[in-house]
């Protein structure tokens, strides 16, 4: 089991998330997302700009490789108990 915040993430707070594997954390965070979009929070509704932005960046790429950098930064952390 990693943890990772929703910040390390790519959200606007410190909510940590647990799950054992990346796929598990982003969905973790995805829902997170959602929840704080139905709340129009400010600083998550930026972030998920910020997000979107990436997505439709010039040959799409720069989604891949973050979500790529992510993923291995979920790898390398340490598990815990």
């Amino acid at each position: 089991m990693k943890k990772m915040t929703c910040r390390q993430l790519g959200g606007a707070c410190d909510l940590e998330f647990m799950a054992n594997s990346y796929a598990e954390i982003a969905e973790m965070s995805k829902n997170h997302g959602m929840e704080m979009f139905q709340k129009n929070d400010k600083a998550h509704l930026k972030a998920m700009q910020e997000m979107r932005d990436r997505m439709v960046s010039p040959g799409s790429e720069a989604m891949k490789d973050w979500t790529k950098r992510k993923e291995a930064e979920f790898d390398a952390l340490p598990d815990i108990a």
